[in-house]
């Protein structure tokens, strides 16, 4: 489809210099019947230009693109209304021209609520670097320790934020699943966590944005980033995104463990209550891990499931380890509702990239 739209820009671009070639003559175009003056001709040879332009910022995912392409369809237009007869089917590419280019300005400035609040957040980061030792982990739960150990972050700094990316697939109770990508940044020395997704959801492009900051949480979701169909602000909403924001805690940023306000019990050998507190709420969650150190499984019932607004018990068992930079650390996870009825696979995540300790 990309390269279907810039083919669009740019055939529509040069259709524009026939406008120009007749207005001074040098070329004669059978298809334009109707005179162009040659003050015209120029601004059918700029609309021209100003459509190509559009095409190149468009494959080099510059934002100003859309804003250009605007401004051609606007010229164009009425242009093509002075010599109607001869350029009127015109018309049909401005329109997808411009319902592309609105739909990327408003994509653009979705997204760029979520860039600001990243760099915002940047701010809450502390520049010092704290090599994690045995020491640090001494005090944890036996499990808790063999599991920092397999992961591998003894001798390596303590995280202090991360940038994610995934893809994988995500779906309601009922309904088909969807593709998604998405890029998130966690903070640990405030909580922050700031989730980003770009989606075709009923063969539309959607983009979300889960905001946890600040003490509040939010979801937001836009089909064609126009149409909010999900906007929740709701109090309670924090609670569940505490959840969330703890449970990628415990599996993808691990050595950020050390030193949260988190209360520990443990149940057996593999098996650890615990509970976290924010200065908002506390959460709780039992964790389960296998023989060799790795944790399998994370359940929580302090979690709302928003179609349903139940609390209804919330697990994220790990589906395999990999290598992500040095670490050992889940790169396949599912999201999983566990009903009364029955459990509810509502999410399948593959970690794409993972680093710790970013600058931006």
């Amino acid at each position: 489809m990309k390269f279907l739209f810039v083919i669009l820009l740019f055939v529509h671009g040069l259709i524009h210099f026939m406008g120009f070639l007749k207005a001074f003559h040098y070329l004669e175009i059978p298809p334009l019947t109707q005179n162009i003056s040659k003050p015209i001709g120029w601004l059918w040879l700029s609309a021209g230009l100003i459509f190509l332009i559009a095409a190149i910022f468009y494959l080099l995912e510059s934002n100003l693109w859309f804003w250009l392409a605007i401004i051609g369809v606007v010229m164009s237009q009425i242009l093509i209304i002075m010599v109607w007869q001869d350029s009127k089917f015109g018309s049909v590419a401005n329109l997808i021209i411009l319902v592309v280019a609105v739909i990327g300005a408003a994509t653009s400035s979705f997204e760029k609520e979520y860039k600001t609040d990243v760099s915002q957040s940047f701010m809450t980061v502390n520049s010092s670097n704290e090599i994690i030792s045995e020491k640090d982990i001494g005090t944890l739960p036996l499990p808790v320790q063999k599991y920092l150990r397999y992961v591998g972050v003894i001798g390596m700094p303590k995280a202090k934020n991360m940038k994610l990316v995934l893809n994988g697939k995500m779906r309601e109770k009922g309904k088909d699943w969807f593709s998604f990508t998405s890029e998130q940044y966690n903070f640990f020395e405030q909580p922050i966590r700031l989730f980003f997704m770009k989606a075709i959801v009923n063969g539309l492009p959607t983009q979300g944005y889960h905001r946890y900051k600040d003490g509040s949480a939010s979801m937001l979701i836009k089909p064609l980033s126009l149409i909010p169909v999900i906007d929740i602000h709701k109090p309670d909403m924090y609670k569940t995104e505490t959840v969330t924001y703890f449970s990628e805690l415990c599996l993808l940023a691990p050595s950020a463990l050390i030193g949260q306000n988190i209360k520990w019990e443990v149940i057996d050998d593999y098996t650890v209550d615990v509970q976290f507190t924010t200065e908002n709420t506390s959460v709780s969650a039992r964790l389960f891990f296998n023989e060799i150190g790795e944790l399998i499984n994370f359940i929580s019932e302090d979690r709302v499931e928003i179609n349903s607004n139940r609390q209804i018990p919330f697990s994220m068992p790990v589906i395999k380890y990999g290598l992500i930079n040095g670490y050992n650390l889940p790169i396949a996870i599912d999201a999983v509702w566990k009903f009364p009825e029955g459990d509810f696979v509502y999410g399948k995540f593959r970690v794409q990239d993972l680093n710790y300790n970013v600058s931006h």
